[in-house]
């Protein structure tokens, strides 16, 4: 390995275990496949509730155009990086994790503060869509989709220099998985607490985002464009076995390398701190108008708890489940 290789705080340097390849990768896949299939699920019930099933090959077929831009964009990525060596590779990899950090801040902050109306406005947009025509459910499909398979791509980032199939098959493994969840949810054979899982899953992924973020500040330090290469954090490689199973997990999953410089360090516990308060704060639900008709003057029989807003994800795909 060269010097440059020894300075990189990769990923997988360190020879990451299988099992941490697939369980990081396998987790990601999981998140941002379940977000994409519920999107997908309160697409296909709403049409076959409104009983506009002739629409639904324009959401299959914005569904396969979306999945074709993330296989893409992965490829663009894994190819980028297992073809360029040297400090262009490096360099390469430090602005792709930076800006990889940055949309999926963006992505997952957006999640957590659109998960409360998502179903209600997925709704609205595809009922404008139906007006429009055939082009405007595609286009819909889609953007919705083809959001969140950006951001799995780019999430991707991390494993770009495995050099192995294991990653990409545990991202596989984690969105057949997602897809038989939304399934079950849809068909009402399965419930969860969505709000809870997204949260969880949320709070880890930003860890992940974090030790991208390190990564692309080691790699940029390695080729000069950010100093303090030499300025050492602290060296733990000594506290344990870092090639050991559990080293090599915690290296592959959060990017943790036993000798961080002292920007790479700064720069991930501002990170964590920062994105994690955003992220974890409580949800403001919207305020109640003050004024409304009079008691009396309402009507006798009318149910405003069967509107359509949903204020979960879960109750979102839920209300869906029996339209099969």
């Amino acid at each position: 390995m060269t010097a440059v290789g020894d300075m990189s705080v990769s990923v997988l340097a360190a020879g990451a275990s299988v099992s941490s390849q697939l369980f990081g990768s396998g987790l990601i896949g999981l998140r941002e496949g379940l977000e994409a299939a519920i999107v997908v699920t309160i697409l296909v019930a709403f049409l076959v509730k409104s009983d506009r099933r002739d629409a639904l090959k324009w959401v299959w077929l914005g569904v396969a155009a979306a999945v074709a831009m993330t296989i893409a964009v992965f490829l663009v990525i894994q190819f980028g990086e297992n073809t360029i060596s040297g400090l262009a590779a490096e360099a390469i990899a430090g602005i792709a994790s930076l800006v990889a950090v940055a949309i999926v801040t963006t992505m997952v902050l957006w999640m957590k503060k659109a998960a409360a109306t998502l179903s209600g406005e997925l709704r609205g947009e595809m009922a404008r869509a139906l007006e429009t025509g055939g082009l405007a459910v595609l286009s819909l499909a889609f953007l919705a989709v083809g959001r969140e398979g950006v951001e799995t791509a780019l999430f991707m980032v991390g494993y770009a220099e495995a050099e192995t199939a294991w990653p990409l098959a545990g991202l596989i493994v984690g969105v057949l998985i997602a897809v038989a969840i939304a399934y079950g949810i849809y068909v009402g054979a399965l419930r969860i607490n969505l709000a809870k899982f997204f949260t969880y899953t949320g709070a880890f992924l930003i860890v992940v985002a974090a030790g991208i973020l390190s990564y692309g500040i080691g790699a940029l330090q390695t080729v000069g464009w950010l100093p303090g290469l030499a300025n050492r954090a602290f060296d733990i490689s000594s506290w344990f076995n870092w090639s050991s199973w559990y080293g090599e997990v915690i290296q592959g999953i959060f990017n943790v390398t036993p000798t961080p410089t002292v920007v790479q360090l700064a720069a991930w516990l501002a990170y964590l701190v920062i994105v994690l308060a955003l992220f974890l704060r409580p949800t403001r639900k919207p305020a109640k108008p003050s004024s409304g008709p009079p008691p009396d003057t309402a009507p006798s029989h009318s149910e405003p708890s069967h509107s359509d807003p949903t204020p979960e994800p879960e109750s979102a795909t839920a209300s869906e489940r029996s339209t099969t």
